[in-house]
């Protein structure tokens, strides 16, 4: 089995009865007394932009929280000024708020702590636990040995201790420059894990913080607060993805060295990995800074942002989460997956309209010139409580270009000449003539329609297999339309060692389409709102955009279901 259908196969089988082993280590843990409270977090960086990976969890710490009657806090881990920006901050407060979760008074930054974490690392240096070594970087890292090879111990491990406390204070008086000094946690040189030889905890930055100013010029690495902001807000159950596994040893000699007010239990669970995708933050902010998509917000990008404004709803996020489930080693996902799962819930709830992508005009000879029906056209066939409303027909139409053929190929069962077709809840028409233009390019249908199948149906039982979408061409409303598509051309754009990732981006990821046509109903569509173009697929009025007068429509998903698929071959 691959690793992508192993990746289905914890996908289908996420939200079944059995718990995950998180929970079940919850459970044990509750049962066993060890905690009353279930406490967990979500604690991002502020240096990007939240992506479906994050989606996972978010839903998975918040989810478990509630399921515990317990709570989870939304921490932001800001330590590094460099890459941390307020626009980020704000960013990931909307995401999480966004797909249905609230932390209520349990925000925190790690920041915050910075007064308390400073009285930690001098206590560590009191002990003789840390020392400020006075190297470089280059020569603190060519010191730090392979897997095979031991490290080699600083000139400067065993300076005094109240050399290393001076040392560290003047740190903090922003006495020296960046780079001159680091404070590292004095462990073990020959550590089977190289990131347990001895570790930086402080560098120095001159660099203003987000949050702080300039209150402070020496920033504590991610590995040193992180652990300890779980212990300060008394964290029961510290849920990371496996690429922390191997930083739990640093977490645990901090915490075990330290008179902290509650010890966190860290479980690692896999990250979410999709296929068609990159979740890097790196190569994500790589697409936006080089202009290959329009920004975090793109509909292209996996981002949450970006989902929000191709029109997926986070109802159908939080199930995709939920189907994909929690499993203890990484695996793909194929992103037909998060797809089914957007479809499922937009066709439970988007109402119906008609939209012409690609508009050809239909001339029904036969109809009055002065006469306008309307028709009750169905607004949700999955939601009766949905009800109808009132689309107008008259004499010319708009159809698509791809429903006409002049010579039909077989099992064509659209208009052609001399073919009758049925116009969705209207007439049965029947195509007389082919106008051309000077280059030969079809720009009209001539056709008769039959007064007697009002509503689509022939009273004498002929039967008609073509069905058309159509708009009224004095009623219809232009509109420009996106067609989003993966972003990459290739499943696994990550894994390809012989080119940049950037080359496997997918050229046809984006199609504008500028004169599209839909039904008046649509002139007062909303931003965001949703809805299903009949036989075209799902798609929601672009947030953000100005229109000049006319809406403007991304494309969520197609109406293509090819889950069924991914799970034949799992299975087979």
């Amino acid at each position: 089995m691959t690793d992508q259908q192993q990746g289905a196969g914890d996908a289908a089988a996420g939200s079944g009865g059995a718990k995950d082993f998180i929970r079940q280590i919850i459970e044990e843990d509750l049962a066993a007394g060890r905690h009353e409270t279930v406490v967990t977090r979500f604690p991002p960086e502020p240096n990007g932009y939240l992506h479906i990976g994050h989606a996972k969890s978010i839903c998975l710490n918040f989810g478990v929280a509630e399921e515990y009657g317990g709570r989870c806090h939304l921490r932001m881990d800001d330590t590094n000024p460099i890459r941390e920006e307020e626009e980020y901050v704000e960013a990931i407060r909307r995401d999480v708020r966004w797909l249905g979760f609230d932390w209520g008074e349990h925000y925190y930054h790690a920041a915050d702590y910075f007064e308390q974490l400073y009285e930690y690392a001098v206590m560590l240096v009191r002990r003789g636990l840390a020392y400020v070594d006075s190297q470089g970087q280059d020569e603190i890292r060519a010191q730090r040995g392979t897997p095979t090879e031991p490290g080699v111990e600083s000139p400067y491990r065993n300076r005094p201790v109240a050399e290393n406390l001076d040392l560290f204070e003047r740190m903090r008086a922003g006495e020296f420059p960046d780079g001159a000094h680091v404070l590292r946690a004095k462990i073990d040189m020959a550590h089977p894990n190289i990131l347990m030889r001895d570790p930086v905890l402080y560098r120095i930055r001159h660099v203003a913080h987000h949050r702080t100013g300039d209150a402070w010029c020496i920033y504590p690495m991610y590995d040193f607060t992180h652990c300890l902001s779980d212990a300060i807000e008394r964290v029961t159950h510290s849920l990371c993805t496996l690429e922390f596994e191997n930083n739990r040893a640093i977490y645990d000699w901090v915490l075990d060295n330290l008179p902290v007010p509650a010890r966190p239990r860290q479980i690692e669970f896999a990250r979410l990995n999709l296929t068609y995708t990159v979740l890097s933050k790196r190569k994500l902010m790589r697409l936006v800074e080089e202009g290959h998509v329009a920004g975090w917000d793109d509909p292209r990008m996996p981002t949450l942002c970006g989902l929000r404004r191709r029109g997926c709803p986070p109802a159908a996020i939080r199930a995709f989460c939920d189907r994909v489930g929690v499993a203890k080693r990484n695996s793909i996902v194929d992103v037909g997956l998060l797809e089914h799962a957007v479809r499922d819930e937009l066709n439970r709830t988007s109402p119906r309209v008609m939209a012409v992508l690609d508009p050809l005009k239909v001339v029904i000879e036969n109809y009055p010139e002065d006469l306008v029906e309307e028709f009750d056209c169905v607004n949700n066939p999955e939601d009766p409580g949905a009800g109808t409303r009132r689309v107008p027909f008259s004499r010319e139409l708009w159809i698509e270009r791809e429903d006409f053929r002049e010579d039909p190929p077989r099992k064509f069962f659209r208009l052609a000449p001399g073919r009758e077709v049925r116009l969705r809840y209207a007439y049965l028409i029947t195509c007389r003539e082919v106008v051309k233009d000077d280059a030969g390019r079809v720009v009209e249908l001539r056709c008769t329609y039959d007064p007697a199948t009002r509503g689509g149906d022939a009273p004498d039982g002929r039967k008609v297999r073509g069905t058309l979408h159509w708009v009224s061409v004095p009623h219809a409303v232009d509109a420009e339309v996106r067609l989003y598509d993966r972003l990459f051309s290739v499943p696994h754009p990550e894994e390809d060692r012989e080119r940049d990732f950037v080359e496997l981006l997918n050229p046809d990821s984006l199609r504008v389409l500028e004169r599209c046509k839909v039904e008046p109903l649509l002139a007062g569509a909303g931003p965001g709102e949703r809805y299903q173009f009949e036989r075209k697929g799902y798609f929601c009025v672009d947030p953000e955009t100005e229109s000049a007068g006319r809406p403007i429509f991304n494309r969520t998903v197609t109406l293509r279901d090819s889950w069924a698929r991914i799970e034949a071959r799992m299975r087979s």
